[in-house]
Parts: C-alpha cells; structure tokens; sequence
C-alpha cells in the first residue's frame, strides 16, 4: 500500500485536484510530482502496519486535505483494481441484466402490438365477459321470439306492434351472430375511427380461442422475462454488497487534521538566528583584521601567510593581464592616439 500511495496515479490526482503545477510554479506534471514527493513522508511501522502520512504546505488546511485526499485516492484504486470473485459475479450479472432488460423490452412491446392489433386486453376476462353478453342476448331474443308468436297469433303481419316485435327480434339476432362471429379467422382486424358502429371493434367469441393461445405465449413470455430481470436484480445488489464487504479498505485511525504549529522552525525565530550570525562573524572578522596588523612583518609565520595568498592569486592576475591585452590588440588604432618616440613606433 506504501507504494500505491507513491505510485504515479495517485499523485497525478492530487496534482490535478489541487493544482500543483500552479502552486509549485512548475510547467511539467513530472515536476510537480518530484515536487509533491519531496514535501511528503509516507512510512510504515514494521510492527503494527500502520502507515504514516505527513504532507508539508504553508498553507495549513491545504496539508490536512492532501494527506486525507492520499486515502482516499489509495482507496479508489484498490477498488478499480479489485479482481475478486464478487467483483467477477457482478460483472457477469450486470451483462446477463443487460441482456434481460433488452429481452423484456422487447416481448413487452410484440405483446402489447399484438394486444393493440387483435383488441385482445384480457382474453380470459373478455372470454367470461363475451359468453355473459351473448347469454343475455340469447334470453333476450328467446323471449322477444315468444313476444312475436303470440302477437302474431293475435294480429296480421301488418300490424304495427308484430313488425315492431319483429324488427326487434332480427336486431336481436344480428347482434349475437355479430358476437358469436362467422368465421375464426386470425386475421387482425383494423383499429376503429369511431367506437360507434363498427362491427370489428371486439374480436367474436369465435376468434377468442385461437388469439388466446398466442395472447398467451406472448404474455407468458414477457412474464418470464420480467421474473428473471427481477432475480437478476436481486442477485446484482447481493454481488454489490459482497464486492464492497472484499475489497481492501483503509481505514483512518488519525483522519488529517489542520496543524495547530508549524513544523519547521519560525521565521522569526530563523531571522535572530542569522542576525546573531552575521554580527558574531562581523565581529570575529573585525578583530582578526586587528590582531593581523598588530603583527610584525618580519614575522615568519605571518610572511608564510602572505606567501600562500600570492601564490593562491598569481594565476587569477595572469589571466586577467592576458585577457586585457588580447582585448587592448583588437581595438582599432585611431590616428593622433599616439605619437612617434624616434625610433619609427608610435606609443599608444
């Protein structure tokens, strides 16, 4: 875990989370990383494998959440990396539930075309309703037939009241073979304009059975599907649930808090320090220079000294001497700058 702390993905996350490149003054994300690095201390107690954190910042609160920001991105990439069997079974779930959510859409949707094609919303419940309907249009017309036959025991075809009991009585009869159905075809018939009027509007009760048993393949396959979607479902949040409980977690027995003072020395106390140097050399300086000149020349020690100094600058002036005169001969040597000394050279 130490060197998943140091590695390069959790360092680049804290260098884009905080902006380092811009803190540091840096133009690199290497740089900033080295940066990072040499202002953190990341080590592990042998004994008891706890691992200690320490970043460094002027800014106190920065410091505190780049050392909780190295947990919690120690976290995140044990659980990107994580190659438990929970994580391999929920990975297979979640494909499998993918598969099945496309498979229900689908037998949902041919189910309810079919339902909307044919006008088959429930074909057991129409079915009991259909028979219950055309029942009490059976005991109807049996007793507006028997209105008619003795009406027309009574009066003649002509009458009023006979071709009224007559006209009800054929109405009577279209409306069950309407219901009743001729044929049991499955042909889909069309949607209505109007719900008024239309003699396909309902399936016959001729038709029922044939369209109940697709009606029913397709229902039983979209409840098939639904079922294993919701297993898979379950199965899924259990595989979750299993996968957190195996990854690696770190805990934060100490969570980084906002140091209370700084850990270098203060600034304040660093300028005194340096004064206090500085006058202390000065004053060393000063009186070596006068105990220097209170000793005699003749001294030997003190002409040893000088020796070693001269001897020490002699190749510095050599130099020097060199680089002037090669300098003083690629000036240009302008008329009137010197004058002839008798000898035919003038002296500049």
């Amino acid at each position: 875990m130490v060197a998943v702390l140091k590695s390069r993905t959790v360092e680049d996350k804290l260098v884009d989370r905080f902006n380092l490149r811009q803190l540091y003054k840096v133009k690199y994300r290497d740089d900033a990383r080295k940066k990072l690095e040499s202002k953190t201390d990341i080590a592990e107690d042998k004994k008891s494998g706890i691992i200690v954190i320490q970043v460094t910042d002027h800014d106190p609160n920065r410091a505190a959440q780049m050392a909780q920001a190295y947990v919690q991105g120690l976290n995140d990439l044990l659980a990107s990396v994580s190659t438990s069997s929970a994580r391999r079974e929920r990975i297979f779930i979640e494909g499998r539930l993918r598969t099945v959510a496309h498979d229900l859409e689908v037998a949902e949707q041919q189910f309810s075309d079919y339902a909307s094609k044919n006008t088959a919303i429930d074909i057991p419940e129409q079915g009991k309703a259909m028979v219950a309907a055309a029942a009490i249009l059976q005991g109807q017309l049996i007793a507006a037939q028997s209105e008619l036959e003795g009406l027309s025991q009574m009066y003649t075809p002509n009458n009023v009241r006979v071709r009224s009991a007559q006209a009800r009585v054929d109405e009577l009869q279209k409306q069950l073979e309407k219901m009743g159905g001729e044929n049991a075809s499955l042909a889909a018939s069309p949607l209505p304009s109007s719900g008024v009027g239309d003699k396909d509007m309902y399936p016959s009760i001729r038709k029922l059975p044939l369209l109940g048993v697709q009606w029913a393949d397709l229902y039983r396959q979209s409840k098939i599907e639904e079922t294993v979607y919701e297993l898979l479902t379950g199965q899924c949040e259990l595989a979750k649930i299993q996968e957190a409980k195996e990854i690696p977690q770190v805990q934060a027995y100490d969570v980084g808090e906002v140091p209370e003072k700084p850990s270098t020395l203060p600034r304040l106390f660093l300028m005194l320090i340096g004064t206090m140097l500085t006058f202390g050399m000065g004053a060393a300086w000063i009186l070596g220079s006068a105990k220097w000149q209170q000793i005699d020349a003749q001294d030997p020690r003190k002409q040893l000294v000088q020796q070693l100094t001269q001897d020490a600058w002699i190749p510095v002036v050599i130099s020097a001497t060199r680089v002037q005169k090669q300098i003083a001969g690629r000036l240009p040597k302008w008329p009137g700058n010197g004058h002839n000394n008798g000898s035919g050279e003038s002296q500049e």
